[in-house]
């Protein structure tokens, strides 16, 4: 793949999606989702549904999931003055302290009250927009698991905001995979949203699988904000990988990567030797993936570093003629909407 300065150009990964063409709600069944197949070795486009995405799979494939755990990390508070907050809990960064944003004006020192029993005070105010807080219940500190548990009764599923609604009793299950397992992302996994539990029992069936786990953070929404994309700061994301998805990634065996949380783990753990901890790997035209062979994702915003990873799979052109094509054949784009398979 030869790469150019245009690469290197956050506008060259601009595109104009019409608003309709956003998905705010899931398809059901699940397998009914448009799927678009792009084949590398001679550049062609297959338009199918989900329902029929074993029929291209290759078939010397092991398969790689992330069961991450999406957790209800939107919650809505009161500042001791009255006004009204919303907080956006991301990911603890120390024994106490934990990553946040809110919408609100916030100064260091502000205590907001959530719900009945739980107040948050703000310690620091981050250059990113983000906060880092401390939740107390009772006047007791709490670590990151014993908040987790406390939100599952207060607070909501945060959807992205793209698609611009309050979240629902659906959204409980629908923006969480079949196989969700392991608390504290903040956003889905999403390729991993079109798998049924009855495709995925055929799947383990027919292939050899593994799950290793990426919180996802909020930081996955945030577009490149810079003019050359090399200067873009990828924001960290806890992970661990299973003794299994081990095995995997250090045989020979080809791997596909269920969505781009499960690429960034396997290409930073090939690159660090390191198995858990905080991953920021930024993959794109040159920073190729050397580990995993083929990609089933869902269809990303402009300028966004996941875009950027699609096109570190099959370069910056062929990413914008499968984007036109996918707008052309009004495809369902972001977190509730279709597929893409690379092979």
């Amino acid at each position: 793949m030869q790469v150019t300065d245009r690469d290197y150009l956050v506008d060259s990964y601009d595109y104009t999606l019409p608003e309709e063409l956003i998905a705010k709600e899931p398809l059901y069944p699940k397998e009914s989702a448009k799927l678009l197949v792009y084949n590398r070795g001679n550049r062609s486009i297959i338009h199918t549904t989900f329902g029929n995405v074993l029929h291209y799979l290759p078939k010397d494939i092991s398969i790689l999931f992330n069961n991450t755990k999406v957790i209800k990390a939107r919650v809505f508070g009161k500042k001791s003055s009255g006004g009204a907050v919303e907080v956006l809990i991301n990911r603890p960064v120390g024994e106490y302290s934990i990553s946040i944003f809110i919408k609100g004006r916030v100064k260091v020192g502000t205590e907001i009250m959530i719900g009945n029993e739980m107040t948050l005070t703000v310690i620091q105010l981050l250059e990113d927009g983000s906060r880092i807080g401390e939740f107390y219940r009772d006047g007791i500190k709490l670590e990151f698991s014993q908040l987790v548990e406390l939100i599952e009764e207060i607070g909501h599923i945060p959807l992205p905001p793209y698609i611009d609604r309050p979240d629902n009793q659906s959204d409980e299950s629908d923006y969480q995979t079949v196989f969700a397992k392991e608390m504290g992302a903040v956003a889905s996994p999403t390729a991993s949203l079109h798998f049924s539990e009855e495709m995925l029992r055929e799947i383990e069936n027919r292939f050899q699988t593994a799950y290793l786990t990426l919180h996802v953070g909020a930081g996955t929404f945030k577009p490149v904000d810079v003019d050359d994309i090399r200067e873009h700061n990828l924001h960290r994301e806890i992970f661990q990988i299973s003794d299994r998805a081990k095995d995997i990634i250090d045989s020979k065996q080809n791997i596909l990567a269920v969505g781009t949380t499960v690429t960034r783990t396997v290409e930073y753990y090939i690159r660090s030797g390191e198995r858990e901890g905080d991953a920021d790997l930024f993959l794109h035209p040159n920073n190729l993936p050397k580990r995993v062979n083929h990609l089933l994702t869902n269809f990303h915003l402009p300028k966004s570093t996941l875009l950027m990873l699609v096109s570190s799979f099959v370069g910056i052109d062929e990413m914008k003629r499968i984007y036109s094509e996918a707008i052309r054949e009004r495809y369902r784009f972001f977190s509730y909407g279709d597929a893409m398979l690379i092979i």
